[in-house]
Protein backbone atom coordinates (compact mmCIF):
# COMPACT_ATOMS: atom_id res chain seq x y z
CA UNK A 1 0.00 0.00 0.00
CA UNK A 2 1.43 2.80 -0.64
CA UNK A 3 0.96 6.54 0.51
CA UNK A 4 1.38 9.82 -1.27
CA UNK A 5 4.47 10.12 -3.53
CA UNK A 6 4.84 6.34 -3.81
CA UNK A 7 5.45 6.54 0.57
CA UNK A 8 4.71 3.21 2.03
CA UNK A 9 1.32 4.36 4.31
CA UNK A 10 2.96 2.05 7.88
CA UNK A 11 0.73 -0.11 9.54
CA UNK A 12 2.73 -2.34 12.75
CA UNK A 13 0.81 -3.65 15.41
CA UNK A 14 4.00 -4.12 17.65
CA UNK A 15 5.25 -0.72 20.05
CA UNK A 16 9.20 -0.86 19.86
CA UNK A 17 11.14 1.81 21.27
CA UNK A 18 13.33 4.66 18.79
CA UNK A 19 16.83 2.49 20.27
CA UNK A 20 15.30 -0.20 17.96
CA UNK A 21 15.17 1.91 14.80
CA UNK A 22 18.09 3.88 12.82
CA UNK A 23 17.37 7.83 13.22
CA UNK A 24 18.49 10.74 10.87
CA UNK A 25 18.55 14.30 13.03
CA UNK A 26 18.16 16.75 11.05
CA UNK A 27 19.66 19.12 13.61
CA UNK A 28 22.64 17.03 13.74
CA UNK A 29 22.89 17.85 9.72
CA UNK A 30 22.73 21.43 10.12
CA UNK A 31 25.27 21.77 12.68
CA UNK A 32 27.61 19.46 10.88
CA UNK A 33 26.57 22.08 7.98
CA UNK A 34 25.41 19.11 5.43
CA UNK A 35 22.06 20.50 4.65
CA UNK A 36 23.50 22.87 1.57
CA UNK A 37 21.14 23.03 -1.33
CA UNK A 38 22.84 20.91 -4.33
CA UNK A 39 24.78 18.97 -1.94
CA UNK A 40 24.71 15.09 -1.58
CA UNK A 41 26.20 13.07 1.28
CA UNK A 42 26.18 9.07 2.55
CA UNK A 43 25.17 9.14 6.04
CA UNK A 44 26.21 5.76 7.88
CA UNK A 45 25.23 3.90 11.10
CA UNK A 46 27.66 1.63 12.71
CA UNK A 47 28.00 -0.47 15.74
CA UNK A 48 31.29 -1.45 17.51
CA UNK A 49 33.26 0.33 14.59
CA UNK A 50 31.56 -1.89 11.84
CA UNK A 51 28.81 -0.70 9.44
CA UNK A 52 25.13 -1.50 9.85
CA UNK A 53 23.62 0.92 7.47
CA UNK A 54 23.31 3.60 5.23
CA UNK A 55 21.60 6.19 3.19
CA UNK A 56 21.99 8.55 0.71
CA UNK A 57 20.71 12.22 1.15
CA UNK A 58 20.47 15.10 -1.76
CA UNK A 59 19.51 18.19 -0.86
CA UNK A 60 17.46 20.34 -2.51
CA UNK A 61 15.76 24.19 -1.39
CA UNK A 62 13.39 23.12 1.45
CA UNK A 63 13.66 19.22 0.93
CA UNK A 64 16.09 16.29 0.83
CA UNK A 65 15.51 13.15 -1.09
CA UNK A 66 16.23 9.74 0.87
CA UNK A 67 18.01 7.22 -0.94
CA UNK A 68 18.57 3.82 0.26
CA UNK A 69 17.49 -0.19 0.68
CA UNK A 70 15.52 -1.95 2.62
CA UNK A 71 15.29 -5.71 3.13
CA UNK A 72 11.59 -6.40 2.48
CA UNK A 73 11.56 -10.52 2.88
CA UNK A 74 13.68 -13.28 3.05
CA UNK A 75 17.12 -11.95 1.41
CA UNK A 76 15.06 -9.66 -0.93
CA UNK A 77 16.03 -5.85 -0.91
CA UNK A 78 13.71 -3.10 -2.46
CA UNK A 79 15.18 0.58 -3.12
CA UNK A 80 13.21 3.40 -2.04
CA UNK A 81 13.82 6.91 -2.80
CA UNK A 82 11.76 9.81 -1.82
CA UNK A 83 11.73 13.09 -1.20
CA UNK A 84 11.41 14.49 2.82
CA UNK A 85 9.97 18.18 2.90
CA UNK A 86 11.92 20.86 5.42
CA UNK A 87 10.87 23.30 7.07
CA UNK A 88 12.32 26.55 9.22
CA UNK A 89 11.39 28.32 11.76
CA UNK A 90 12.60 31.72 13.41
CA UNK A 91 14.30 31.39 16.87
CA UNK A 92 13.57 34.48 19.00
CA UNK A 93 17.49 35.67 19.54
CA UNK A 94 18.04 35.18 16.07
CA UNK A 95 18.70 32.35 13.46
CA UNK A 96 16.59 29.61 12.17
CA UNK A 97 15.73 25.58 13.36
CA UNK A 98 15.29 23.11 10.39
CA UNK A 99 12.38 20.60 10.72
CA UNK A 100 11.34 17.47 9.13
CA UNK A 101 8.33 16.86 7.73
CA UNK A 102 6.80 13.28 8.44
CA UNK A 103 6.43 11.47 5.09
CA UNK A 104 3.99 9.49 5.85
CA UNK A 105 0.64 10.28 3.92
CA UNK A 106 -1.79 12.16 6.00
CA UNK A 107 0.90 12.81 8.73
CA UNK A 108 3.13 15.55 7.75
CA UNK A 109 4.03 16.51 11.51
CA UNK A 110 6.82 18.63 11.90
CA UNK A 111 10.15 16.88 13.63
CA UNK A 112 13.41 16.83 14.24
CA UNK A 113 14.32 12.81 13.96
CA UNK A 114 12.96 10.24 11.67
CA UNK A 115 13.41 6.45 12.25
CA UNK A 116 13.55 3.99 9.51
CA UNK A 117 11.88 0.96 9.01
CA UNK A 118 10.48 0.57 5.93
CA UNK A 119 10.46 4.05 5.56
CA UNK A 120 11.97 7.00 7.47
CA UNK A 121 8.89 8.37 9.36
CA UNK A 122 8.43 9.73 12.57
CA UNK A 123 7.93 8.33 16.15
CA UNK A 124 4.43 8.41 16.22
CA UNK A 125 4.05 6.60 12.78
CA UNK A 126 6.24 4.04 13.92
CA UNK A 127 4.34 3.59 17.04
CA UNK A 128 7.37 3.76 19.15
CA UNK A 129 8.14 4.92 22.52
CA UNK A 130 11.56 5.72 24.47
CA UNK A 131 13.31 3.18 26.26
CA UNK A 132 12.96 5.18 29.37
CA UNK A 133 9.45 4.57 29.44
CA UNK A 134 9.68 0.72 29.82
CA UNK A 135 11.91 1.34 32.58
CA UNK A 136 10.72 0.01 36.04
CA UNK A 137 11.30 2.38 39.23
CA UNK A 138 14.52 0.76 40.37
CA UNK A 139 15.86 1.37 36.76
CA UNK A 140 15.00 4.99 36.53
CA UNK A 141 16.16 5.92 39.56
CA UNK A 142 19.78 4.29 38.49
CA UNK A 143 19.63 5.99 35.68
CA UNK A 144 19.37 9.04 37.69
CA UNK A 145 22.03 8.09 39.97
CA UNK A 146 24.82 7.53 36.58
CA UNK A 147 23.32 11.34 35.36
CA UNK A 148 24.17 12.81 38.80
CA UNK A 149 27.86 11.11 38.69
CA UNK A 150 28.84 12.24 35.27
CA UNK A 151 27.47 15.64 36.70
CA UNK A 152 29.99 15.21 39.60
CA UNK A 153 32.57 13.80 36.81
CA UNK A 154 32.51 10.66 38.98
CA UNK A 155 33.66 7.35 37.77
CA UNK A 156 30.03 5.57 36.31
CA UNK A 157 29.12 2.97 37.95
CA UNK A 158 27.38 3.38 40.68
CA UNK A 159 29.37 0.21 42.92
CA UNK A 160 32.50 2.65 42.32
CA UNK A 161 32.09 4.83 45.02
CA UNK A 162 32.19 8.31 45.62
CA UNK A 163 34.67 11.00 44.03
CA UNK A 164 35.85 13.72 45.19
CA UNK A 165 34.60 17.47 44.79
CA UNK A 166 34.99 18.36 41.02
CA UNK A 167 37.29 21.57 40.82
CA UNK A 168 35.04 24.79 40.87
CA UNK A 169 31.88 23.65 41.65
CA UNK A 170 30.78 25.08 44.59
CA UNK A 171 30.69 23.14 47.93
CA UNK A 172 26.79 23.51 48.19
CA UNK A 173 26.04 22.26 44.57
CA UNK A 174 28.76 19.52 45.32
CA UNK A 175 26.90 18.26 48.72
CA UNK A 176 23.45 18.77 47.47
CA UNK A 177 24.08 16.56 44.11
CA UNK A 178 25.92 13.91 46.75
CA UNK A 179 22.72 13.57 48.93
CA UNK A 180 21.04 13.21 45.97
CA UNK A 181 22.82 10.26 44.87
CA UNK A 182 23.30 8.58 48.13
CA UNK A 183 19.25 8.86 48.06
CA UNK A 184 18.71 7.80 44.45
CA UNK A 185 21.35 4.76 44.88
CA UNK A 186 19.67 3.74 47.88
CA UNK A 187 15.99 3.49 46.60
CA UNK A 188 17.65 1.32 43.19
CA UNK A 189 18.71 -1.18 45.53
CA UNK A 190 16.31 -0.88 47.68
CA UNK A 191 13.54 -3.15 46.12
Amino acid sequence: MEGGDNVPLLHSGTKGTTDDYHAIDVRRWRREGLLIPGRTFNWQWTRNGERIGDINVQNEINLVILSYRSECGAKEWKYYEYPVLLDRTSCHFGGERVWFHCPVFGCGRRVAILYGGVIFACRHCHHLGYSSQRENIFERKARRAEKIRAKLGWEPGILEGDGAKPIGMRWRTFERLSAEHDEVVYQSQNR
